[in-house]
């Protein structure tokens, strides 16, 4: 908050009336990290996985608890992700945990817990069940980035980097008129620099450990990082894999520290949007992941079906969502709440905007109670 708000508010304060709500975002991030659970998020490292059945010895145990150990679940989650607790903390809010006496559970809406109609959920604001597995077919529904990408102040100014090589089928690449990276191919779109054309190279030397369509997330992330710098969108998407791809290898430690690596990324993503004046107090960022994995306290869960998601699965319909920056009123975990779905985070990501896609979308799931605080909605047009 500027000078000038802080100088309103005050009055406003002084003079028994409520501040005045913040303007709607500039910038909207939405960061999805790939099947990471909502029981490493609001609980931090489960010891009882921290066992050789699930790849971690005695001498890893030992520091993967000094490294993401605590006595509570709070610490545990602090120490996991740091950066990301104390953005919520701070000014932002979180849906999904089911620990508490009074839980705000946060689910999928579709009914097959996997990749693509998770994402595509959470993109298009609704569950459709022709879309059911991974294969590369294009996406027959709009999203709400190419929906707002058809509106005068955002055309030409979204764009999607994810770390799989289905998001071009996802996002329709053929008709979304945005760029979408995979995170495979070179970034040859928009402006590009030097530093763009060494991750290119990184990319086109560096072997894949999960196959050819599933980069390293640092492949993703740095091109993202600088094509923001150069490019200025204000919708962007940003996909991170490697929790999904490490918890299907059953590699419990290095899913931690995937986790805490994505929480770095995210971090230095925010400070260096901070540090350019267009962003500065303008930018919200969006958390969230495409599907829960096994596990939780769903009915028949067992700790071991961690590494797994599907709709046989118990709990891997179990997500979570956080939110923070310019526009996310500050209210930290939220608790005592119906469950809320993936399916509302587009309304809610247009809403930071001062869109109403709803009106648009009718199928889409209504903004995610309490998330916004930027006032009335704009036209589409303005």
């Amino acid at each position: 908050m500027g000078i000038p708000c802080l100088l309103v508010a005050l009055i406003g304060s002084l003079l028994g009336q409520p501040a005045p709500e913040p303007p709607p975002a500039h910038a909207v991030v939405l960061v999805m990290l790939d099947g990471l659970r909502w029981q490493e998020v609001f609980g931090g490292a489960d010891e009882r996985l921290l066992t050789p059945r699930f790849a971690v010895d005695q001498n890893d145990r030992a520091r993967l608890l000094e490294r993401f150990g605590g006595p509570t679940a709070e610490a545990r989650r602090a120490a996991l992700m740091p950066r990301l607790w104390s953005r919520i903390a701070r000014d932002g809010q979180a849906f999904g945990d089911r620990l508490g006496p009074e839980p705000a559970p946060a689910r999928v809406r579709n009914a097959f817990n996997v990749s693509y109609p998770g994402y595509s959920e959470v993109f298009c604001g609704f569950a459709d069940d022709r879309i059911k597995d991974n294969r590369k077919v294009m996406n027959p529904n709009v999203t709400v980035f190419e929906w707002l990408n058809g509106h005068r102040p955002f055309a030409g100014r979204v764009a999607a980097f994810g770390g799989w090589d289905v998001f071009p089928f996802i996002f329709n690449a053929e008709r979304c008129g945005f760029p979408v990276d995979d995170g495979c191919s070179p970034v040859t779109f928009g402006v590009v620099n030097d530093r763009i054309d060494t991750v290119n190279r990184l990319r086109a030397d560096t072997p894949y450990r999960w196959g050819p369509g599933a980069p390293f997330d640092a492949l993703v992330y740095h091109a993202a990082r600088e094509w923001i710098r150069l490019n200025r969108p204000r919708v962007v998407f940003l996909g991170l894999g490697e929790t999904d791809e490490w918890a299907h290898e059953g590699r419990y430690g290095d899913y931690l520290r995937a986790a805490h690596r994505a929480d770095a990324l995210i971090a230095d993503l925010w400070d260096a949007m901070q540090a350019i004046d267009e962003y500065r107090g303008r930018t919200a960022f969006i958390l969230t992941c495409d599907h829960g994995r096994g596990g939780g306290d769903a009915a028949g869960a067992a700790p071991e079906q961690w590494r797994d998601h599907n709709n046989k699965t118990p709990g891997a319909e179990q997500t979570w969502i956080a939110a923070f920056g310019s526009g996310v009123r500050p209210a930290g975990v939220r608790s005592g709440l119906a469950e809320v779905g993936q399916d509302q985070i587009a309304a809610t990501l247009a809403a930071l905007l001062g869109r109403d896609y709803n009106a648009a979308q009718p199928k889409a799931g209504p903004p995610l109670p309490g998330v916004v605080g930027g006032g009335p909605a704009r036209r589409p047009e303005d």
